[in-house]
């Protein structure tokens, strides 16, 4: 597979490859970069960058059975322990600094509900920092596109290129959100159990991050309930992606501000 990058550059792009080089190393279902005959991993084509990469099989689901979540919990454990001790990370780019200088430039492209609504989440969320959590290298986006399946195995974890240091906790946040909410903005029970207890059995969870379930599980919907905002109201000049619908994850921060003690109900009991 021939990828060319419009967003990154040949700076930036050395830390990405190399990552997904040791993650695939290590036996992860990751893409491996293919080197050049001059043995380089990244080149260019077209003044961009570009890199080849080893084809894997399999395909996206649109509706993961309990099988496919209890697979992708433990390969996200296996990718956090497997990164552990990696010493230089790219700093988180859509934290809650981020949050906070974002936020202003949307607020009047918003209905008046929606504006309550994130300003009450952003103060909120300044309440709490939950530095001493887990943390380590994230995949940041590891939403069912950004996985592969042959049947109800796992064969590929694509798109790498937002990883970034933060709590894992937050990365099985974003994981649950999307891989368990096809059925209307509340995460299934069920499939949030499974992919929990899967990734505990790899990475056994903490009863710290049983308490900060439910605040870290608002900060992944507010995080990429602004990303789409930003994507949607500022499209890129010339990108090819369409913008995603921000009102998912509008009405899924509003459900769980709403619903907030049944947030804890999606952590399996002991």
């Amino acid at each position: 597979v021939l990828t060319l990058y419009e967003s990154l550059s040949h700076k930036q792009l050395p830390f990405f490859l190399q990552l997904m080089r040791n993650l695939s190393a290590q036996g992860l279902a990751i893409p491996c970069p293919i080197p050049s005959l001059d043995g380089e991993i990244l080149s260019s084509l077209q003044r961009k960058p570009a890199a080849l990469f080893n084809r894997l099989p399999g395909s996206s689901v649109e509706l993961p059975n309990l099988q496919q979540c209890q697979t992708i919990g433990q390969h996200l454990a296996r990718l956090h322990l497997a990164t552990e001790h990696q010493q230089t990370l790219p700093s988180n780019p859509r934290g809650y600094s981020w949050w906070k200088a974002i936020a202003p430039q949307l607020m009047d492209k918003l209905p008046p509900h929606e504006q309550a609504l994130l300003q009450q989440e952003l103060a909120f969320q300044s309440r709490y920092h939950l530095t001493d959590l887990p943390r380590g290298l994230i995949h940041a986006d590891l939403f069912r596109d950004n996985a592969l399946f042959a049947g109800d195995a796992l064969s590929g974890i694509l798109d790498l290129y937002a990883a970034c240091e933060g709590s894992w906790l937050y990365d099985l946040a974003i994981v649950v959100i999307d891989w368990t909410s096809q059925k209307g903005p509340f995460p299934d029970v069920e499939l949030s159990h499974a992919i929990l207890k899967a990734y505990g059995l790899i990475r056994p969870l903490s009863a710290l991050e049983k308490g900060a379930w439910p605040v870290v599980l608002r900060q992944a919907a507010l995080r990429f309930w602004l990303s789409r905002l930003m994507e949607w109201h500022s499209p890129r000049q010339g990108t090819l992606i369409q913008a995603k619908d921000p009102d998912v994850f509008a009405l899924r921060l509003a459900e769980f501000v709403k619903n907030e003690p049944r947030l804890r109900d999606l952590w399996p009991g002991d």
